[in-house]
This record gives structure tokens, sequence and C-alpha cells, in this order.
């Protein structure tokens, strides 16, 4: 059986009760970084053999992990904060499971999407999640000008080395839209920084963002 278990985006508290006794009870824990997973199931009391499985073995570990499947080892699929699959690895193992008709689960729990979304303060009715924004600027530009024409809240990951780069971008594309940097969500230091992109990028460009962002602009 595989497990994809969410694990905490910043509070270590937050990771559920559920995800804790099957991390207890697997044979391995297939984890985007070990040394950062690692640290996770230290604080809980947890020892467990590592299998590495990011984004530069993903095709080969998948094969590995199919074939202990295969042997109804209890495998979890861990990412470093969040959910395996969602901007991270992990999709393509489970689409191998579907293909091969191996039993998996999904534990839920934390979501920076769903906290970044509700903290903004901007419609939760629809929204848009589009993944990390394109490093290019002309993808990137023509990614925020789909996003000032929709209705809906959209939704972003953004590196904090691009941050000012990106808003100086929105500032052209919607000088009048609503926009809300979410940042280090759950940990000591979050912030929810709300206004139009000139605001925030006058703000990032006097202070240099750390951590990591999730960027949401406001339906039109």
């Amino acid at each position: 059986m595989l497990y994809v278990i969410a694990t905490p985006i910043g509070n270590l508290a937050d990771i559920t009760l559920r995800a804790l006794e099957v991390l207890k009870n697997v044979d391995v824990v297939a984890a985007e970084d070990t040394r950062h997973s690692g640290f996770l199931l230290k604080h809980f009391g947890i020892k467990k053999p590592f299998l590495s499985y990011h984004e530069h073995n993903e095709a080969a570990r998948t094969a590995e992990l199919v074939q202990r499947l295969a042997r109804a080892e209890k495998v979890a699929l861990i990412t470093d904060a969040g959910t395996p699959g969602v901007s991270d690895p992990g999709l393509r193992l489970i689409r191998a499971c579907i293909e091969r008709e191996l039993p998996f689960t999904i534990i839920p729990g934390p979501s920076s999407i769903l906290t970044a979304l509700l903290g903004s303060g901007f419609s939760t009715e629809k929204f848009s999640f589009r993944g990390f924004l394109p490093m290019k600027s002309g993808q990137r530009e023509r990614e925020l000008s789909a996003a000032a024409e929709r209705e809906c809240t959209s939704i972003f990951f953004e590196s904090p080395y691009r941050l000012v780069k990106t808003l100086e971008a929105c500032v052209q594309i919607m000088p009048d839209g609503q926009l809300c940097v979410a940042r280090e969500l759950t940990k000591k230091f979050e912030e929810f920084r709300r206004g139009t992109a000139a605001d925030l990028f006058a703000h990032y460009t006097a202070h240099p963002a750390k951590g990591e962002i999730v960027l949401l602009i406001s339906g039109s």
C-alpha cells in the first residue's frame, strides 16, 4: 500500500494524528529531502528507513517503489512540506499505481494554498491555483495577464528572489488590482500583506522577502 502523506508547511504541530500513525507503521519512507524529513520524523520519535524521491531521480525511483508495492510493502511518500504531487514529486508514482492497480490512499493535511486563500480575504467561492509562476519574463507576464482577467482568485507559488520582478510586472499589467503576498505560513514570522501591486512592489523593494511565498491576485 502506498500512503501519500501531507506534512506540515511550517509549524510541525500541524501534522495529523493519522499521518503519525501511518508513518509509525510503514516499511519505508520515500522523501523529497531525506535530511529534512529525517528531522520531522525524529521530532516525533519515529525511526524508519528512507529513500530519496525527488525530481532528478523520480523516474528510476518510481520503478523501484512499484516493485516494493507489488511485494505488498507499505510505503509512505512525503515531500519537504505540503502534499506530494502538488508542485512537488509524487504524481508519477500515483499514476503508476493506478496503471498497475496497486492500492494507494491519500492522507490529507496542511495546505499552503488554502491557508493563503483564507488569510488573503479574497473570494473563496472560486479560485485557480497555477503552481509556480514561469521564470521567463514573457511567459510570466502572459500568466499574470490571464490572472488579471479572471473573475476568480488566482494563486501562485513564487520564489522570494523573483518576487520583486513579479510585482513590478503586476504594476504594469494590473495597476488597480488587489494582491496579497502570504509568506512563511504557520511559522513564527507569518505574514499576510495586502494591497495594490505598487504598494507591494514598494514594500518588498525596500524589505526583500525571505521564505516560502504564495502570491494571490483577487478576481477582476
